[in-house]
């Protein structure tokens, strides 16, 4: 004889000696946890916090999931970003917990009277995701457009006008074939920190200033002038006709960085690891400097030793 279903069984009838048991909501569960906070927890902070615009998780490594077209991700590269007034930003993909540490920069944006979007909240799981295996988002990214790319003629500009105003060094580093974004995210990260006049690098050779150069720079690209020139050598002459001394970065210089008297006006270029600078560059040069090293290990990679000239050369009475 069949029972009848009593209170407190499943809405199916399913008896409690059934073999399959309730269904319990798990990590998996197409609910987000963002979608859950934002109708959630989260309320009772909306006063504190943006609001974003939590959106359901699609599931993971699909197509679908993928964002495309991120320019720049990571905290500091992305803060400073978005409080450049000259960058364009259409999207801005973050996470709740990194919500949490960026609010101050939306509200000093909204402030500034910068237009910006409003956040999208989604899980790691999709920035990760939308970004190579392994790297380093932090929770944030955003598409933005590029910045401005500005010529020799401009940095010039800027440094006769630091000069004038301030009495300060016009310092130019140029980058000769180096193309490693590690290297170059790191060499803007320095050339910004030391307030240099701006840095040259080459049209054909470099990648783009964004992704990973712009992580690796921490905040750097929004904040150093940037040119870009085809013909290095053409360059250099324009810079010397304008009262630049340009010096380049050997091991093999005549001269050390700690002997060498910095001018009011000075280009500084560095070379490709391995090969160094290529011999037109070399030969446009007006003197080659060495920076010391002693050891087993006789060089530097390139970005330390910008690090090191940069200092040397920007501190030199």
């Amino acid at each position: 004889m069949r029972k009848t279903n009593k209170p407190g069984r499943d809405s199916q009838g399913r008896s409690s000696h059934s073999k399959k048991p309730a269904h319990k909501p798990t990590q998996n569960s197409s609910r987000s946890p963002e979608r859950g906070r934002a109708q959630g927890k989260s309320v009772n902070n909306a006063a504190a916090k943006p609001a974003g615009k939590p959106e359901r998780a699609p599931k993971q490594n699909t197509p679908r999931n993928r964002i495309d077209n991120l320019s720049l991700f990571g905290m500091h590269a992305v803060r400073e970003a978005w409080l450049n007034p000259v960058r364009a930003i259409h999207a801005l993909y973050i996470t709740q917990n990194a919500l949490e540490e960026f609010t101050p920069h939306i509200h000093a944006a909204k402030k500034a009277g910068l237009k910006r979007p409003e956040p999208v909240i989604v899980e790691k799981s999709r920035l990760d995701g939308s970004f190579p295996e392994g790297t380093v988002h932090q929770g944030v990214a955003i598409r933005t457009e590029l910045l401005p790319e500005y010529s020799a003629t401009d940095l010039v500009r800027a440094g006769t006008l630091g000069l004038r105003e301030e009495g300060k060094r016009s310092l130019i580093l140029m980058l000769d074939q180096v193309t490693d974004p590690h290297n170059i995210g790191a060499i803007i990260r320095s050339a910004s920190a030391f307030q240099i006049t701006g840095m040259i690098v080459q049209k054909k050779h470099t990648p783009p200033l964004q992704g990973i150069v712009g992580k690796t720079a921490c905040g750097g690209l929004d904040h150093l002038m940037i040119a870009h020139e085809t013909n290095l050598s053409r360059t250099i002459e324009q810079l010397k006709d304008e009262g630049y001394y340009v010096i380049g970065l050997d091991e093999r210089g005549e001269e050390s960085l700690e002997e060498f008297k910095v001018p009011d006006r000075c280009v500084f270029i560095l070379g490709a690891e391995g090969p160094g600078l290529r011999r037109l560059t070399k030969d446009s040069c007006d003197q080659m400097i060495k920076l010391p090293t002693g050891g087993a290990v006789g060089s530097l990679n390139v970005s330390n030793a910008a690090a090191i000239c940069l200092y040397g050369l920007t501190t030199a009475k």
